[in-house]
């Protein structure tokens, strides 16, 4: 009888520290500089990581020191979380599905189409004053500024044969190809006459704290980033689920087996 309640309480323990890899995704989501801008993911990933992480070393308690009122707590908590957190594995799955760009004549790296990303993602970031928050949390990361850092881009050549450019940089650090502004620097363009056609063409800046910030491009290419790394983390999420479902499952047959000689051992006691 020692041994299944030590068993239940090995197999709890080990449905806490399954929650590590949930946290370290959150937290990694956190310090991405698109993901802190628009902060969205990652505090509700941490949140759930925490909790798994808490209700695993209750029924380690309840386990350990043989409280079976904290393990039928445990049991039923640890299935919620188990569900919620294969809910948010299956929904970031779902809102992250659409476009990884497209080709662009005479150039390396893609461009995004804002119309390609799913309404709900699109939603956060129309709320009412959300994007202007985003784009000055944006303008003041390193990522456009870091395009006049490499050498390799300070001629035209160079710079439309950068496969290596982010989404995010594609979007908000330059006008969109489509527009014709002329190259000077990977930050600063000569506008063509017919700029102001296009909205996003007129709403280009060579100024360092606008660029392309106001633009639909960068909202897509914004987005672009995120869905790539939410798909990392969104492994790790239906990674983890999967692990905690087989442990909670062995749990449950630990904890049923435990109160079975529970049972016995009484039985024998009163028999005797």
């Amino acid at each position: 009888m020692a041994l299944n309640h030590m068993g239940v309480a090995a197999i709890n323990l080990v449905a806490a520290l399954l929650s590590i890899p949930v946290i370290a995704a959150g937290i990694w989501l956190s310090t991405q500089a698109d993901n802190a801008c628009v902060q969205i993911l990652q505090w509700p990933v941490v949140a759930l990581g925490v909790a798994v992480l808490a209700v695993g070393l209750a029924g380690f308690v309840g386990a350990f020191w043989r409280l079976p009122w904290l393990l039928l707590a445990y049991l039923v908590a640890m299935l919620a979380l188990v569900l919620a957190l294969a809910g948010l594995a299956v929904f970031v799955f779902a809102v992250t599905a659409g476009s990884s760009g497209r080709p662009v004549p005479g150039r390396a790296f893609l461009e995004y189409d804002l119309d390609d990303y799913s309404g709900w993602l699109r939603r956060r970031l129309d709320a009412p004053g959300r994007w202007d928050r985003i784009k000055a949390c944006l303008a003041a990361t390193p990522t456009c500024s870091d395009l006049n850092q490499t050498s390799s881009y300070d001629t035209p050549q160079g710079f439309f044969t950068a496969a290596w450019l982010s989404p995010l940089q594609s979007g908000c650090c330059k006008p969109p190809t489509r527009c014709g502004y002329t190259f000077v620097t990977p930050t600063y363009w000569i506008s063509p006459i017919s700029a102001a056609a296009d909205p996003d063409c007129a709403a280009w800046s060579n100024e360092q704290a606008k660029f392309c910030y106001s633009c639909a491009s960068c909202k897509a290419g914004l987005l672009q980033n995120l869905r790539r790394e939410w798909r990392r983390a969104d492994i790790i999420l239906a990674v983890d689920a999967a692990a905690l479902l087989a442990v909670y499952a062995m749990g449950c047959y630990a904890f049923r087996t435990a109160k079975t000689d529970e049972l016995f051992r009484r039985y024998r006691q009163g028999y005797t």
